[in-house]
């Protein structure tokens, strides 16, 4: 179901009002077939493959918790490869066959793996790493195993974060689904207006950039460096907005429930350097791969080039994560090179950067801010383009025909200045930045970011949220009935896929 859907607008609702008014004793049943229905909407046969994962992790958290040494780590092991496994065939092995095959045809052997036509169920990536957090925190004995299986199910298809995060630890989620909220005013007004601010940013930002993006990006041999540049800038901005919306709406859901979910975005193009954005960007993941590859492998514990090894496999791996293709595990190894890099200079950077503050330049936390969020940006390319081809084409073409703009630009600069400029001269000037957009849809764009650089800049220091509700409840409302009327009146109202539930 998406959270973006009129479906939505009658479960969450009715779900919520449910969960408050059955006793206590009821609401695991009614949150788990809440989180059946949720996720049978997509596909619901997939469901089976929900069912046989809970079953197998969580008979193997009780007998690893149960058995001697030796066979804790047996149980872990089937466990992590029955998840590993249902990922790896309905995510992964189109892929190895495909790359298989070509293998094959260029030794020549008359030979072919086949190609399965099968549907990725959603939410997959998500909730199998969710699950494995689970066995793996058993095994190390961080955390005891769950006896009553529907509260462990429950753990699982908790429907909010169900399909795309944040991918919880059982010590933060398990605690919270075994007692009793009461409904609690401050959780209802805060977890509403976060699911409202998140709806903003997927219907009125994100899903609008996203038919721009995708214009360009389709048939990105018919543009040159300046449009390829504005549509990956404007995808850059739309990722963010479409991926940290779901979070914001599953965070708020769960709050009126009274169940604190974890951040998983803290203003991340506020990042100095890589490191920095990947303590802000997607956190639930950025931190499992830490604790269960990044930190096992040796960090950097045992010196450089177990630390190479380690940054590599971590970044690598969340490439693949994100989607079966060279595209995503390019893009992993540019943030590997990215953050290696950063940490290789590090320490000439800080020599710099206080050179220059010793000379009263305060520029230099700009400049890496800039910096960072640049390289960020050209990274997505690989991300976000449909093939090698397509992605290889963007990454050169976007630094050509930069020369013939601004020189058009130059020229007829005085004549903008001195209102001389006709219509069309204008259009040609901003043609880049419209990208083929309506005039009013270009123009709720604009607003739409306005609006979203003024909250990032507000909260990058204090919560913005807490400071908002000490405003009158006049000045409140008034806020709220905007952004209400901006997602009624100008959002888009057709139900769109979050781009991470390909993932």
């Amino acid at each position: 179901m998406l959270f973006n859907s009129w479906q939505f607008v009658l479960f969450f609702p009715i779900v919520t009002l449910l969960y408050f008014v059955l006793p206590f004793r009821f609401r695991t049943i009614l949150l788990l077939l809440a989180g059946a229905v949720f996720y049978m909407v997509f596909i619901p046969r997939y469901i089976f493959i929900l069912i046989t994962l809970i079953i197998i992790d969580y008979f193997a958290g009780i007998l690893i918790a149960k058995s001697k040494k030796t066979k804790r780590g047996l149980f872990l092991t089937i466990s992590l490869i029955s998840n590993l496994g249902f990922l790896g065939f309905f995510k992964y092995f189109n892929f190895f066959s495909a790359n298989l095959n070509a293998l094959f045809n260029w030794l020549g052997v008359g030979y072919a793996t086949p190609l399965l036509e099968i549907i990725l169920p959603i939410g997959l990536s998500f909730h199998t790493f969710q699950a494995m957090a689970y066995t793996i925190e058993v095994y190390r004995g961080k955390i005891k195993p769950e006896k009553k299986i529907l509260t462990y199910a429950l753990y699982v298809v908790f429907y909010p974060q169900l399909v795309a995060g944040p991918i919880e630890r059982p010590q933060n989620l398990l605690p919270q689904i075994k007692v009793r909220h009461s409904f609690n005013y401050d959780n209802a007004v805060s977890g509403l207006r976060l699911m409202a601010w998140g709806l903003f940013k997927k219907m009125f930002i994100a899903d609008r950039l996203a038919v721009a993006v995708n214009y360009i990006y389709n048939q990105p041999t018919l543009f040159h460096g300046p449009v390829l540049f504005m549509a990956t800038f404007y995808f850059a901005v739309q990722i963010y907005c479409d991926f940290s919306a779901y979070s914001d709406i599953a965070i708020g859901a769960a709050r009126v429930m009274g169940i604190k979910l974890m951040v998983n975005f803290r203003h991340p193009y506020l990042a100095k350097d890589i490191g920095d954005f990947w303590q802000r960007w997607h956190i639930s993941l950025s931190s499992w791969f830490r604790d269960y590859v990044y930190i096992p492998i040796g960090g950097s514990r045992y010196g450089i080039n177990r630390f190479i090894i380690a940054i590599l496999a971590v970044f690598l791996l969340s490439g693949l994560w994100h989607g079966a293709n060279w595209t995503f595990i390019i893009w992993g190894a540019l943030h590997a090179s990215y953050y290696l890099l950063g940490r290789f200079i590090s320490r000439p950077m800080v020599l710099l950067e206080n050179i220059l503050s010793g000379l009263g330049l305060k520029i230099f936390s700009a400049i890496k801010i800039l910096t960072t969020f640049v390289i960020v940006t050209y990274a997505w390319i690989f991300f976000r383009a449909n093939n090698l081809f397509d992605a290889r084409y963007i990454a050169l073409d976007i630094f050509r025909g930069w020369g013939g703009y601004f020189r058009y630009f130059w020229e007829s600069l005085p004549l903008v200045l001195s209102g001389q400029a006709n219509k069309l001269l204008l259009y040609q000037l901003y043609l880049p930045l419209k990208m083929d957009m309506p005039e009013l849809e270009f123009m709720m764009l604009v607003i739409g970011l306005l609006i979203l650089l003024v909250f990032e800049y507000l909260d990058r220091r204090d919560n913005f949220w807490e400071r908002f509700s000490r405003l009158p409840l006049t000045a409140r409302w008034f806020v709220y009935i905007v952004i209400v009327l901006l997602i009624i009146n100008f959002g888009a109202m057709k139900p769109s896929k979050f781009i991470y539930f390909q993932f």
